[in-house]
């Protein structure tokens, strides 16, 4: 039975392919207080599963599309801060396959993210199946674990979700036409920063469907964090979850 997508931090594997790279906090990836913002982080997340699958060799590195990502921040990381960023597989399925990246700070963060992404065609824009030089790269590390690609936030908005702003621009957009993953984080950075929410905490979201910059967003925030919802009206493309750490 397959697991569900991107909801366990997983451990270093015993054995199989991990990939290290070092990344420093820039003035364009903090907020006013210096602490490294989540759309940030989700593009620390998402560059170094580039740099991998680059490293390896991969044939079809750039053919990836991310479906779900879980984020964990035990520390923030702050401005100038050095880095480290280890990633590697913890399972796949027919078209999919699951990341798991942990980042560490020289001043103490401490970050864990993991990530369903989806193989595609990039001629096409469709899913495409993992081959055996998926399997050759990455099989030992996810040590036969398969995942499915279900999602399992709620895509119907609370009816008691609040409209605000959409934090989306042009230069969101990435070169498949579509808000960038990286980018979407920044609707739950907003709301961090309006609400004055705690940055240590866990998000999750969930890509629906391809994002475009003319869309709604909704929000309901509480004691117990936040949930917002975006797309089209009538038709959510992006869900997301935040939760403080207790």
């Amino acid at each position: 039975m397959s697991e569900l997508p991107a909801t366990e931090l997983l451990p270093l594997p015993a054995a199989g392919r991990t990939f290290t790279a070092e990344r420093t906090a820039r003035l364009g990836d903090v907020d006013p207080n210096g602490a490294v913002r989540l759309d940030a982080v989700a593009r620390y997340l998402q560059d170094v599963a580039t740099d991998d699958a680059l490293d390896a060799g991969f044939s079809n590195a750039m053919g990836w599309l991310v479906r779900r990502s879980l984020i964990r921040v035990a520390t923030p990381a702050v401005l100038n801060e050095r880095l480290e960023l280890t990633t590697f597989c913890t399972g796949f399925g027919r078209s999919w396959a699951e990341r798991r990246t942990t980042v560490r700070g020289a001043n103490g963060a401490e970050i864990d993210g993991v990530s369903l992404w989806v193989q595609i065609d990039v001629e096409s824009g469709r899913p495409a199946r993992l081959t055996d030089e998926f399997v050759e790269v990455y099989g030992e590390a996810a040590a036969g674990r398969t995942v499915s690609s279900k999602f399992s936030l709620d895509r119907s908005p609370s009816p008691d979700a609040s409209p605000m702003p959409n934090p989306f621009r042009a230069t969101d957009l990435d070169v498949f036409g579509h808000l960038n993953n990286a980018a979407q984080w920044a609707l739950a950075d907003v709301v961090v920063q309006q609400h004055g929410l705690s940055r240590a905490g866990i998000g999750e979201i969930e890509f629906v469907t391809a994002s475009q910059v003319e869309g709604e967003a909704l929000v309901v925030v509480g004691e117990a964090g936040f949930d917002a919802w975006y797309g089209a009206v009538g038709a959510t493309s992006t869900v997301l979850r935040w939760r403080p750490l207790t």
